[in-house]
């Protein structure tokens, strides 16, 4: 997994620098160094194949070797005269589904495992970019987020939210304190592991070259087409995908271009959904957009949110009135949290961004209703 990291921040690292490495004509190196680390990540995923044969071998042989064990025991009994046919048969029966019951517990488990690492806690905080170290980007910062629960982070630009959303997917690691998931601490997870539990939806989704169908695919490689319509329907986006000339095979163009922001978005969103992460982290995802298409954005974030921990950076305070919980950060440091009539009261901060945000004499409520 650590392999096949490498190989995808490699990548994303050239793609990203590609004018550099074309101006220094590096292209023909880098397609080397590049075939190099793919052919690592082949060898060890071989290995790591092989591996898995053998387990299964070593099972399969082990559950078969204790069935014919208990059949030739029973067996000699039922011949002796020292348990019926039926006793035998009903042993058999209940150690198959005692089995049975075995491999849906492994499976429950994981499935509590996966709710459990939908709880992210910040511990005391700090962290310092290598560019500013005099300046603390986080400062002993602190914050349960609960599972299934919608949590806002707002503040004044600079304040460090975009920061936290780094520190949560592990761009970065801090100087001081720790974030834990699931009781871990999160340097202790393999990054794969990690970031395939967090999907972000960021102010400017980021599309590729390609079709539809590859966009939305790319929250899940084995996803099927039958799945990828499901995700885009889910998203609100099936409709327009379908007046494309080509429908889902349809090319966006460079960053899909092709698209109308509001389109873009809801792209974006299919494909977190196909991703299915138990966290959720949204990046002010409404606020570029004009009202049709924010409402319909909307719908589709209300479906992507459910069930999930939701981690919203907010500058609007219109649309986040309802969260579960609003953290209120400036200069790196937790300020305030509680509800949106909680702040109200008791954060000088969050009441003068409110009353900056809302001039005409209503209340924050009353616009996100209308909202």
């Amino acid at each position: 997994q650590e392999s096949l990291a490498d190989v995808g921040s490699y990548a994303g690292e050239i793609v990203q620098q590609i004018k550099i490495v074309q101006s220094f004509t590096r292209e023909a190196l880098e397609k080397i160094a590049f075939s190099a680390e793919v052919e690592r990540a082949f060898e060890i995923a071989n290995g790591r194949i092989r591996y898995r044969a053998r387990l299964t071998v070593m099972i399969i042989l082990a559950v078969f070797g204790v069935l014919l064990a208990i059949i030739w025991n029973g067996g000699s009994a039922v011949l002796d005269g020292q348990m019926t046919g039926g006793d035998l048969a009903a042993f058999i029966f209940y150690a198959l589904l005692m089995a049975t019951a075995v491999a849906t517990l492994a499976e429950v488990y994981g499935e509590l495992q996966r709710a459990a690492g939908a709880t992210e806690h910040f511990h005391n905080v700090t962290f310092n970019y290598e560019s500013r170290p005099e300046t603390p980007a986080i400062n002993g910062f602190s914050l349960d987020f609960e599972i299934g629960k919608v949590i806002a982070l707002v503040g004044p630009s600079g304040a460090g939210k975009s920061t936290l959303f780094d520190l949560i997917q592990r761009f970065y690691d801090p100087q001081e304190g720790c974030i834990t998931l699931a009781g871990r601490d999160l340097r202790d997870f393999n990054l794969t592991e990690l970031r395939s539990q967090i999907g972000l939806v960021q102010q400017q989704p980021t599309l590729f070259s390609g079709t539809v169908r590859h966009n939305i695919g790319y929250g899940c490689g084995t996803a099927s087409d039958e799945e990828v319509i499901a995700a885009a329907t889910a998203a609100q986006a099936h409709d327009f995908i379908m007046e494309l000339p080509l429908g889902y095979d349809s090319d966006l163009g460079e960053q899909g271009v092709r698209l109308s922001g509001g389109q873009r978005q809801r792209i974006a969103i299919a494909r977190v959904l196909l991703k299915n992460p138990p966290i959720l982290l949204l990046d002010e995802a409404t606020s570029a957009l004009d009202a049709q298409s924010e409402q319909a954005v909307k719908l589709a974030l209300d479906v992507l949110m459910a069930g999930r921990t939701t981690i919203i950076i907010a500058h609007r305070l219109a649309t986040i009135v309802h969260a579960d919980k609003i953290a209120v950060v400036d200069s790196g440091c937790l300020i305030a949290a509680g509800s949106h009539q909680q702040l109200l009261s008791s954060s000088p901060l969050y009441r003068r961004l409110a009353k900056l945000q809302f001039t005409d004499g209503s209340s924050p409520l009353e616009h996100a209703v209308a909202d």
